[in-house]
């Protein structure tokens, strides 16, 4: 038995409270048993108990053992002293206080049912070769249940993301539109780029950006020169838009105070990268993308669909980075693909709506941001694949989300008394689909 399934049990009072006392023998009745905290602490906060004859409000503590309160130092911790009970599997030590107060104790291993325990243990010892820990035991869980926890899984992922950008939003000074163009340039490296384009934008502000947003040389300049692609070698020896770029953005380098800020050409991924996500082909589009769409925040914002959004980022990059992967290196170079253009939308326009909905309190606004997963096909990979073959609906990048928050939330650390999958099949086993 591990620790989560003692803070199931007291959650859901799944326990026999026939004659319910603490080790010392006082009568206990449970008024109300708490909520889960989420934070440093007790595990559960706001608790309300009759123990003997006096009413309590407090924190309930839980542990296997008593006698772990001492092992992690919760004696000397402060705020431990707002524990009103400590319920634990087998009450093997006394336990106190900061100020040496006993605290009651409530053992539960006798008062637990032995087939809850059963299918608790089944649940969990599962065969590591399992793809899922609830994966020989589905067939017993309705569809609703599976596609309840998806879109709750769904939900909890993008508030996340949400939660990234409303701390970039107060990082930037509360300001919108630089919360757009910070979250957009991280996003344009597709994971392996992503850090230095997200320093890319700390080395170039967008209050300098705006100001030659017009001028599209100026505006390559400063992204590909701060970005460190400007450097003289061999392969741009002789490029003569190279060197004027370079030119350019030696100009505004010195202007703007630029200098040290500035990346250098090795801190850039290109391994096992496709020309087409070269780090400098993905700059050029967003050089292209920053010319033609001077309103950022304003245009995610209020785009209506997939369609309008898909139209905002296919803004034609800059003609050289159209026909180079590498500065001073030639090759036909594709758009931004409709594949990429999808995990924009997922990964910044939907958390950035939906964010900016709370910041303003408008609930509907999270609806129809949330509802654009809707619009775009299903991804495919190796998490997707493992639960479609187990019977998850997957018909959209909605599914895929919750289904990719389902495994590594919930499946990877099997928290599966987290999961209403989970707990269906510790509660009722028996019900067939």
């Amino acid at each position: 038995m591990r620790e989560d399934f003692l803070h199931y049990v007291w959650q859901h009072q799944y326990f026999d409270k026939l004659d319910l006392r603490t080790t010392d023998g006082e009568e206990i009745q449970v008024l109300r048993p708490g909520h889960r905290n989420a934070d440093a602490g007790p595990d559960f906060l706001n608790a309300r108990l009759r123990i003997g004859e006096v009413e309590w409000n407090g924190a309930v503590e839980i542990h296997l053992r008593a006698s772990d309160w001492a092992r992690h130092n919760h004696q000397t911790d402060l705020k431990y002293d707002q524990v009103i009970l400590h319920v634990v599997g087998s009450a093997d030590a006394d336990v106190r206080r900061t100020n040496g107060s006993l605290i009651p104790a409530l053992p539960l291993q006798a008062r637990l049912a032995p087939e809850l325990l059963a299918r608790y243990t089944a649940l969990v010892e599962v065969p590591a070769a399992a793809p899922l820990p609830c994966a020989p035991l589905l067939d017993l869980v309705p569809e609703i249940t599976k596609t309840m926890m998806t879109e709750r899984a769904l939900l909890e992922r993008v508030e996340r993301k949400a939660d990234t950008i409303m701390e970039l939003h107060q990082a930037l000074g509360q300001d919108w539109e630089a919360t757009a163009y910070h979250a957009l340039m991280a996003a344009f490296g597709f994971q392996k780029n992503s850090e230095p384009l997200a320093r890319l934008a700390k080395a170039l502000p967008l209050a300098v950006l705006r100001r030659h947003r017009h001028d599209q040389r100026q505006l390559e300049a400063l992204l590909f020169g701060q970005a460190g692609f400007l450097v003289e070698n061999e392969e741009t020896n002789g490029d003569d838009y190279i060197r004027d770029l370079r030119q350019e953005h030696e100009f505004l380098r010195h202007k703007y105070s630029l200098g040290e800020a500035a990346l250098r050409v090795h801190e850039w991924n290109y391994l096992r990268l496709r020309p087409a996500n070269f780090p400098p082909v993905r700059l050029g589009q967003l050089a292209g993308l920053l010319h033609a769409r001077p309103a950022l925040f304003d245009a995610l914002l209020t785009a209506q669909s997939v369609a309008a959004l898909t139209d905002f980022f296919q803004a034609p990059a800059p003609a050289y980075w159209r026909t180079h992967f590498r500065p001073g290196r030639p090759g036909k170079v594709p758009a931004l693909g409709k594949s990429s253009i999808d995990l924009l939308v997922t990964n910044v326009v939907v958390p950035l709506r939906v964010a900016y909905a709370r910041y303003v309190d408008k609930p509907e606004v999270v609806e129809s941001s949330v509802a654009l997963l809707g619009q775009l096909p299903a991804e495919h990979n190796q998490f997707t694949d493992v639960y479609e073959a187990l019977g998850f609906t997957h018909r959209s990048a909605a599914d895929s989300q919750g289904l990719l928050a389902l495994h590594k939330t919930y499946c990877v650390p099997r928290r599966c008394l987290h999961c209403a999958i989970g707990g269906r099949l510790v509660q009722q086993p028996r019900i067939a689909r």
